[in-house]
This record gives structure tokens, sequence and C-alpha cells, in this order.
């Protein structure tokens, strides 16, 4: 028997590349999402287009079954041990197939799981035994599914013994050595690499997790800080309104009129100075900043399926760049991420990135540029937008240039706003 196999360190969207001549295939029965745009490893399959796109990446790996096809279109084990064959073949592509349909919309979860992978082993070593070496190649399936339906600190022990079951089987059908190493070393590889695939699924959930935990504590933090301001202008004030109010009162029942308008003056100019206050700091509140607006636009651009790629410094302080300057590359990125929802058309990835340059003049300038992948703007011109943010950016001195994105597809948008001195000095 000559097997082929494809390499186990595949993903779950891109074929797998061809390697050595020995085994089996490593079909997915991980758990991801393959959205109608982009793929989301962890996610379930929410329509019924994902789950048909999954199944058939999937059955792209039913080719490796040839081989017990092959032997049961040979003839040599007679009409009864042909039907027989072929429905135990049936039956296991049935239950490996059940596992990835319920998996992929049910979650990692499935009460019938185990049981199912028991049937699977069960027709594994029943055809050969039955019917030969040949059908052999189902272990590493089996492999596979033991490697993405166990928990993680048991599923590499699940592989290991799957594959032992494989090499005492083998010798026990008296396989030739060299083809023992073609079918042993395949399976175990394949339901390494899944476990390996599933490690970093849950990973990848976790950290989605961790992310909506922070956002929820950050927005749970602005929430006490806008009550702490609140009670410190508004405490003090009101407690002062209704002293002076009191003693109002207290003036007009004893007849002393222009004591009772002074108090009532007092009180009017203590409420116009705490509106102020309070404007004041809502204001502040109502400023936008690179951090809020990039959570703004990984949440808008997600509802479109496309992908936000930027940098984790991107959030952080930069040397250099005044308060104005900064709020200005927020309404930037606001308006071009806006930009890409609107009309980029064929879009799956939007990149965002924070740079300085110098300029022919020698000043330094921060650079916040936003790229997406999708047609471009044709022969478009330039909207609303983009020409406001063009008026906005050049109040802080800076400058909107526009330009085909990478590789001549796509449309970028380059903001730049000056940087101070403090930037400047720095080599």
């Amino acid at each position: 028997m000559t097997r082929t196999s494809p390499d186990p360190g595949l993903d779950q969207s891109a074929p797998a590349r061809e390697s050595r001549p020995t085994g089996r295939p490593t079909a997915l029965l991980a758990r991801p999402a393959v959205s109608d745009r982009q793929h989301v490893p962890g996610a379930p399959a929410e329509t019924r287009r994902q789950l048909l796109v999954k199944v058939c990446w999937m059955l792209l790996w039913m080719f490796y079954l040839v081989y017990p096809i092959e032997d049961l279109a040979s003839g040599r084990h007679g009409t009864v041990g042909t039907v027989l064959g072929a429905l135990a073949l049936a039956g296991f592509l049935g239950g490996y197939l059940s596992l990835v349909i319920f998996r992929s919309m049910g979650g990692d979860w499935w009460r019938g799981t185990y049981p199912m992978v028991a049937v699977m082993l069960g027709l594994a070593l029943a055809t050969s035994f039955g019917l030969g070496g040949e059908w052999l190649g189902l272990f590493t399936y089996l492999s596979v599914a033991v490697g993405a339906v166990l928990p993680p600190r048991f599923a590499m022990a699940g592989v290991l013994t799957a594959t032992g079951l494989l090499l005492v089987v083998a010798l026990l059908l008296h396989t030739k050595s060299d083809e023992l190493g073609a079918l042993v070393l395949p399976t175990f590889l394949s339901g390494a690499a899944m476990t390996g695939l599933q490690r970093l699924v849950h990973t990848m959930r976790e950290l989605r997790e961790a992310r909506e935990v922070a956002a929820h504590l950050a927005a749970a933090e602005e929430r006490l800080r806008l009550a702490r301001d609140m009670h410190d202008l508004l405490g003090h004030s009101l407690s002062l309104i209704t002293l002076k109010s009191e003693l109002a009162g207290r003036f007009m029942d004893a007849g002393k009129d222009e004591q009772a308008r002074s108090q009532v003056a007092d009180i009017e100019q203590v409420a116009r100075q705490s509106l102020t206050d309070v404007r004041s700091a809502i204001t502040g509140y109502r400023k936008p900043s690179l951090s809020v607006e990039l959570a703004a636009a990984r949440t808008a651009l997600a509802t479109t399926g496309v992908t936000l790629e930027a940098p984790s410094t991107l959030t952080e302080e930069h040397p250099g760049l005044g308060g104005a300057e900064a709020e200005t590359l927020a309404w930037a990125l606001r308006e071009a991420v806006t930009n890409v929802v609107r009309h980029a058309e064929g879009a799956t990835l939007c990149t965002v990135a924070l740079d300085e340059t110098w300029d022919g003049d020698g000043a330094r300038f921060a650079v916040l540029e936003v790229a997406d992948n999708g047609r471009g703007p044709g022969k478009s011109a330039p909207g609303n937008g983009l020409t406001g943010l063009d008026e906005r950016l050049a109040l802080v001195g800076g400058r909107l240039e526009t330009a085909p994105g990478r590789h001549g597809k796509g449309f970028a948008v380059r903001a730049m706003v000056p940087l101070g001195l403090a930037a400047a000095r720095r080599p």
C-alpha cells in the first residue's frame, strides 16, 4: 500500500501543503466559524452557508478514503462482504460528519460525541480485522476526532492511544514494516496537529472574552469617574444653594426683602457657575481619543465583515502629540473608518498605523494611516466627510493625503499633524 498525506500543521482557512508520501488526512473537527467574508477560529457557524462551507472544506479530506473504496471495488470480498464493508464505511463517514456538524452548530459539547467516537472506533477495528490492512487508514480519522473532542489535558493521551491501537492492529495483520511507518506516523501527527489547533482555538476564545471583560471594565471605570466628578462639582454647589435658599426664606418671613434679594442673587450666581462647570466637564468627556475610537472602529468594521489590524502601541501616549492634535487624529480615525464602512466595497481588511515623518521644511509630523483592501474610490471625487476632515486638520497645522492602498488595491487615508518640540528633539 502506498499512501499520501497532507501536512498535519494546517489551519482552518487554507489548504494543507503536500508533504512526505505517508499517510492520512487531517480533516478538521475544531470549531471555527467561517463567516461570509472572514474566518474566525473558535466561533460557531451561525448560518447554513457557513456550515456548508465548513463541511465542504472537510469533505476534501475524504479523498483519502479512496483506498478502502478501491478495496471494495476489487470484488475480492464477495457480495456480502462488499455490502457490509460499504455500510461500515458509510457509517464511519456519517459519524465523522455528525461530529463536525453538531460541534459546529452546537458548540464544543454534544452529548453524542463520545458514543459517536466509540462507534467510529468499533467500525475501524471491525473493518481492519474483517477486510484487511487497506482499512487501517480509518484510524487516522479516529485520531483526528479524538484530538478534537477530548478536553485539552486528555487530548494528547487519546491521540497516543489511537496511534497505539493502530500499531497493535497493524502488527496483528502482519503489515509490512515500510507500510507500518506510513500508517503510524501520519496518524500520530494528524491527531497531534488537531490537539494543537484546539488549544489555539481555546486560547483565541479566551483572548476575545478577556477583551470583552476589559472593555466592560473600562466602561465601568469611565462611569465611576464621571459619577465622582459630578459629585465633586455639584455636591458643594447644591449644598450652598440649599443653605442660601433656607436663609432667603427666613429673611422673607422676617420682612427683610433686601437681604432676601441678595441671597437669591447669590443662588443665581452659584447655579450659573455650577452649570458652567458641568458643561466643561462633559465637554472633556465628549472629546474623542484614539483608544476609544479604535474600539468603536473594531466594532463597526466587524459588523460589516472587515477585520481591523492595529498595533497595540497605537493607544499609548505619543511623545510630542498635543491634546488638540491627538483629538484631531481621533476624529480622522473615526471619519476614515466610516469611509471604509460606507464605501469600501469588497474590503475584508482594514489596517491602522501611527508613525512619524519629516516634511520638506524640517518639521516633524505624526501620521495616522488607515487603509483597506477594497475596490478603491475609482473616479469619484472626495466626499464631504474627507473634505471636512481636511479642514479640521488644517486648523491644527496638519493636512490630509489620500492614495491607493497597498499594491494599488483599496484606499488609504493619511492624516498628518505636527508634533511638539519634545518629539522634534529626539534623535
